[in-house]
């Protein structure tokens, strides 16, 4: 942002309002978002197959709970390859390695023997994952669980093309998800009930928790943006990640309280600041 103007910054704030999310209203949490951050910026919330119009305008792009990319896949990669050339500032910037470039990641972790749910995408790997009764099988472009599936073992072969993630299923006491803001944790929160994935509740993570999803924020390298780290406890105890999300992360802003929501608008209204002036 040009040095010396006493304007506020100019934030295109990128949402699909109407997304039917289960268990999630995307309106509720953009709108209360938007509200708060036009405190310090001029906000102007618009769908994400408006972006790349619009952005030319702004100071800055933030892209929050757009809805699964896959459903306006050719417009969105206009939008990020035109936001590329231009030096369009967008947050979370394009330079993710996880859920924002596909869940190629899962592999890559996997083979790199991180904490992560263990991922192939071949027949031939399969030996690398514990034996199992059924299998995830989910599409390397899938969000939102589009896709997901699971099947016994004798059902993989027509599946497992390269085009799709392969996972054993695993049996676990619950999920949680640790939110981040630059390399900074803001909240945690978990789903006791294994089958009620958005009924959340706080969360309070221990320092080997927290170590855990500091090791993931760290591989990824983001230098600004809002991060969310999803994982499982295993019935032995262990957190395996489930996913990286570095896109477009909902964050269960109504599940937490006012303090810890008002720190979180807090410290993104500081990084959006510092992403600016970088």
């Amino acid at each position: 942002m040009p040095t010396g103007t006493h304007r506020k910054p100019r934030l295109l704030h990128v949402s699909d309002l109407a997304y039917p999310a289960r268990g999630r209203r995307y309106c509720d949490e953009d709108l209360h978002l938007s509200a708060r951050l036009r405190e310090d910026f001029d906000v102007a919330l618009c769908h994400p197959l408006d972006a790349a119009a619009l952005m030319d305008a702004f100071d800055a792009v933030l892209v929050r709970n757009t809805g699964p990319v896959l459903h306006y896949q050719e417009a969105y990669d206009a939008f990020r390859a035109r936001a590329l050339a231009d030096g369009v500032r967008v947050y979370n910037p394009l330079t993710g390695r996880a859920d924002m470039a596909g869940k190629q990641y899962l592999l890559d972790l996997t083979a790199e023997g991180l904490p992560v749910i263990p991922t192939v995408d071949r027949l031939d790997d399969l030996a690398a994952l514990p034996d199992t009764d059924l299998y995830a099988v989910k599409p390397k472009a899938g969000a939102d669980s589009i896709g997901l599936r699971f099947v016994p073992r004798e059902a993989l072969p027509p599946l497992a093309t390269g085009a799709n993630l392969i996972q054993p299923r695993i049996d676990f006491r619950y999920e949680v998800s640790f939110t981040y803001i630059d390399d900074a944790f803001q909240y945690a929160l978990y789903a006791p009930d294994p089958d009620r994935r958005w009924e959340l509740v706080p969360y309070e993570p221990t320092a080997a928790d927290l170590a855990f999803a500091d090791r993931f924020i760290a591989w990824n390298t983001l230098s600004h943006g809002i991060q969310r780290v999803d994982a499982c406890r295993t019935q032995d105890g262990d957190l395996l990640l489930v996913e990286l999300e570095d896109l477009n992360p909902y964050l269960s802003l109504d599940r937490v309280d006012t303090p810890v929501r008002d720190a979180f608008v807090t410290a993104l209204t500081s990084s959006l600041r510092d992403f600016l002036d970088a």
